[in-house]
């Protein structure tokens, strides 16, 4: 199962690092079962300046394992390439028993059925991200994408429609509507599948809600990337809805995420990644990956003054809750 005992805290993990490193690893990739990345992450900030692309040490591992629960495995990042095996041992030895692997189109959640079936250390879920729905629209390939959607999400391991949800960052205007009804159309299917369901809300915390409202929301629905403030923490304990702290909970300028986690429903917190993208700070810009999970959850129960083992107790209660066993 694991390699755990190959890795110690504040080492990089043997597979994420390049050939030639200067601790003397070869960085070679252990090999395992399981799909390849399909797409790989900009070697560029959304400004333009070159990313540091060697991977944040592995942290102290939790006293609880957790789970991370929103990682993209499909995504290449930094120097090397890492397998499936490989990414779930550094998690492992970190103290992260098992993540959701969440995709976000037709090719990332083809590659997530196929990750599911490689190792038990994963679940799954599977979505149209809302940026893309206005494209698809436009090529008049909406219907036919979310059809493929529905029947990936029949396989057993996938427990969750996602990432779906409003993005108003980068969907211009004339996309919004295209984008709603996407929206509209994945909770109907996690509704009739009964699947949880993950949120993508980007600048649009008002709508989503909304939405879910009117709708009617699935039995269990979860905020990935939690990016509201109080306000929308107790709209989130209102209703049941779980929220998932990622590495912006550590960021300096991010005091209304605090804020929010401080007085979040300890039943409905979540912690995840959201690798490659969001890695907490001090290493925030550089590759991110599930064994990194210590530090935000560290982080968070420094906010929440709380034992870091009830803490992880909590957070891997709530993911089973919401995503049932990865045995």
């Amino acid at each position: 199962m694991s390699n755990s005992s190959a890795y110690s805290a504040g080492s990089i993990p043997g597979p994420y690092r390049p050939v030639g490193a200067p601790d003397g690893t070869s960085g070679d990739t252990p090999g395992g079962p399981g799909p390849a990345p399909v797409r790989a992450r900009k070697s560029e900030g959304d400004g333009g300046q070159r990313r540091k692309l060697d991977y944040p040490p592995l942290p102290e591992p939790l006293p609880v394992p957790v789970i991370d629960n929103h990682t993209h495995l499909d995504f290449r990042d930094g120097l090397v390439e890492v397998s499936l095996r490989a990414a779930l041992d550094a998690a492992e030895a970190a103290g992260v028993a098992g993540v959701v692997q969440v995709g976000s189109d037709l090719e990332s959640s083809r590659f997530t059925v196929k990750a599911v079936d490689a190792d038990p250390r994963i679940l799954g879920a599977v979505a149209l991200h809302p940026n893309d729905a206005p494209k698809l629209a436009a090529e008049g390939s909406l219907e036919e994408a979310l059809e493929e959607i529905e029947q990936l999400a029949a396989h057993p391991r996938i427990r969750a429609i996602g990432e779906t949800g409003l993005d108003y960052f980068r969907t211009p205007e004339e996309g919004i509507e295209r984008q709603r009804y996407s929206f509209r159309r994945h909770l109907d299917i996690a509704k009739r599948l009964g699947l949880a369901l993950q949120i993508h809300d980007r600048d649009a915390h008002d709508d989503v809600v909304a939405t879910v409202l009117e709708e009617g929301a699935p039995e269990r629905v979860v905020l990935h990337c939690f990016s509201g403030d109080a306000a929308l923490a107790r709209i989130c304990n209102e209703n049941g809805w779980y929220m998932s702290f990622a590495g912006t909970v550590t960021f300096k300028n991010a005091g209304n995420l605090r804020e929010a986690l401080a007085i979040a429903d300890p039943s409905l917190i979540l912690a995840e990644t959201d690798s490659p993208f969001l890695t907490p700070h001090p290493y925030r810009g550089q590759p991110n990956a599930s064994y990194v999970v210590p530090y935000t959850v560290r982080a968070m129960a420094e906010v929440l003054g709380a034992d870091i083992e009830e803490l992880c107790g909590r957070i891997l209660a709530n993911s089973t809750a919401v995503y049932g066993s990865w045995d």
